[in-house]
């Protein structure tokens, strides 16, 4: 039997390695943030790199920024191997580190810090922003444009506007604005206030309720309502309505039947709120950003625990 380092006679040789499942889970919930803001990276260089007069500075900048995001990426796949009680020699191969040097490396409690404080980027990409194609899935480079929280709600408003039947000159007409601006108000490539987002609901015979959590992250303003957990189920509706009011069959079938059906009546409806890995599948079928729902989903699972008896907690 090879020897321990450092054995110690008083305590009997472990049969297998600790598992910490409450780390291992917040790891995987940062890899998959990290991978998003990946992309986001990746596409900000992409289209940085379509414009022959971005300076080479500007470039570094982006590259550092994927090179910071591997290596929390790494960090955080090192520390959850180590909580789930698998052993670092799988991982020496691919990094190049003994397994020494990743313990050393990727303490845990620094590791923690380091994720919690991680902060992380909005997707921002230049250019111009067109109307969605309905003719046809949009291509993989204007995917994530579509996802930006204007695009949704411009989608929405758009198909409100064709839904009613109200012309565009005549919705500009009623609204005193030229038709110019209204269309690029629809296409998302004018932002809208709130008070114009109301006017078209009133001339369209539109919910501005449930356009209103739509604006407000387009926005970036402080959600309202007194209520986090109806906000989310809100929004959420919000969203489907912005995909074209996908069937609750077409919907599941986006996320490869990965959830149930009741897992999205209640994300929809509630009551309660359903755990993150199902709303945050959710969103992505609706073509949201999940980075944008998590803080209402952490804002609605916190109002339900603080509203719970204390004799809930024991």
């Amino acid at each position: 039997m090879p020897a321990r380092s450092h054995p110690d006679p008083s305590r009997p040789p472990r049969s297998q390695p600790a598992v910490d499942a409450g780390r291992a889970a917040r790891c995987t919930e940062a890899i998959r943030d990290i991978a998003e803001d990946f992309v986001v990276r990746a596409e900000e260089l992409l289209h940085k790199t379509h414009d022959p007069d971005t300076p080479a500075t500007d470039l570094v900048v982006t590259v550092a920024e994927l090179g910071r995001l591997t290596e929390e990426a790494t960090a955080a796949l090192v520390v959850r191997q180590r909580s789930q009680g698998e052993p670092l020699k799988e991982l020496t191969p691919a990094l190049g580190l003994t397994e020494d040097r990743l313990r050393k490396k990727y303490h845990p409690q620094a590791v923690d810090l380091r994720l919690a404080s991680r902060t992380r980027p909005r997707r921002e990409l230049p250019g111009t922003r067109t109307p969605e194609d309905t003719s046809g899935p949009p291509s993989p480079k204007n995917r994530l444009r579509l996802r930006e929280p204007g695009q949704r709600l411009a989608c929405a408003l758009t198909l409100m506007r064709a839904q009613s039947r109200v012309s565009q000159r005549v919705l500009a007409g009623r609204m005193r604005i030229d038709p110019s601006y209204v269309s690029r108000i629809l296409s998302g490539e004018r932002d809208a206030s709130w008070q114009h987002v109301l006017a078209i609901c009133d001339l369209c015979k539109g919910d501005s309720a449930l356009m209103k959590p739509l604006w407000e992250m387009a926005a970036n303003v402080q959600p309202t309502g007194a209520d986090p957990t109806r906000y989310l189920h809100t929004y959420l509706r919000a969203l489907r309505y912005a995909a074209g009011s996908p069937s609750t069959e077409t919907i599941l079938a986006s996320t490869q039947n990965t959830i149930a059906a009741s897992d999205l009546r209640q994300a929809l409806e509630g009551p309660g709120t359903p755990t993150w890995l199902v709303v945050r599948t959710i969103t992505n079928a609706l073509w949201g950003l999940p980075d944008l729902t998590l803080p209402l989903w952490r804002s609605a699972t916190a109002c339900v625990e603080t509203s719970l008896p204390a004799e809930a907690f024991g």
